[in-house]
């Protein structure tokens, strides 16, 4: 367990499978309430997309996380380019148990936004920022702060996120279960931008994108090596697995020329009208 970015050992005995269910099925409620809102459907978001209507990327979650779970791919993706041609490598931490190493992965992303962006942003912003002292607003505040906290000082809000993001990439190196130093850059660059979208857009979207980095990549990862009887290290530079990441960065590039297009379709309109 994670809170305030530091790591507890919880004396909880249960099977893994059970933990695998539990976990799924708190997946498949964000995903449900990402698919629903929080203000728009995604098929009414989709349309107003088609139609060429107005529409906002905070009217709906999954939205919100393909556009910036994009992003993250492309900048992922340059900075690891960028240090393998110096030299630089991110080597995959082993673990003794793949099984147990999965279902950590697959907790990752519930825990580590608890303790990081929830408990170290939305915590100190609500702190800061909140107009209320009911815990109805706390819980809304640190479900989406954006939305819920006025007269937010930009400056430090942000300088907080990078903090916070810095403190993420860090703790990927100097954890249990630890990454190499080449996978700094990328851990804090991931931090920064998953914090932004949880101030901007609520935790659902940063949960998720967190989801996509971590359980989406290594499944396949697991897959390619049980086929191959290689280590997770290896499968990651199997020919398979690579393909995969240039579609991700190659999606990612597609996703964000549309949206940048759609923005600057919008603001010509606007003119126009």
């Amino acid at each position: 367990l994670f809170l305030a970015g530091i790591g507890f050992e919880v004396p909880i005995t249960f099977e893994l499978g059970d933990g695998f269910i539990v976990i799924w099925c708190t997946f498949l409620i964000l995903f449900t309430t990402a698919i629903l809102g929080p203000k728009k459907k995604i098929i009414a978001v989709l349309q107003s997309m088609i139609s060429g209507d107005d529409y906002k990327i905070q009217d709906n979650y999954i939205v919100a996380t393909i556009k910036w779970f994009s992003i993250l791919v492309i900048i992922s993706g340059a900075i690891i380019g960028i240090q393998e041609f110096i030299g630089i490598y991110v080597e995959q931490p082993e673990a003794p148990n793949q099984l147990i190493q999965f279902f950590d992965i697959s907790l990752a992303p519930l825990i580590e936004e608890f303790g990081f962006r929830v408990m170290l942003i939305g915590l100190p912003l609500f702190m800061l920022y909140s107009h209320k002292s009911s815990f109805k607003f706390l819980v809304k505040s640190l479900w989406m702060p954006w939305q819920n906290l006025h007269n937010v000082n930009m400056k430090k809000a942000l300088m907080l996120i990078v903090i916070v993001g810095v403190f993420f990439g860090v703790a990927h190196i100097f954890s249990d279960e630890a990454w190499n130093s080449g996978k700094l850059a990328q851990a804090v660059t991931s931090g920064i931008i998953i914090g932004w979208v949880y101030f901007r857009y609520g935790l659902v979207p940063a949960i998720l994108i967190h989801w996509a980095t971590n359980y989406f990549i290594f499944s396949y990862g697991y897959i390619i090596a049980d086929i191959n009887q290689i280590s997770i290290a290896d499968s990651f530079s199997h020919s398979l697995l690579i393909t995969l990441e240039l579609i991700l960065i190659v999606t990612g590039i597609i996703s964000v020329a549309v949206l940048l297009l759609n923005y600057v379709y919008s603001k010509k309109y606007a003119l126009k009208t």
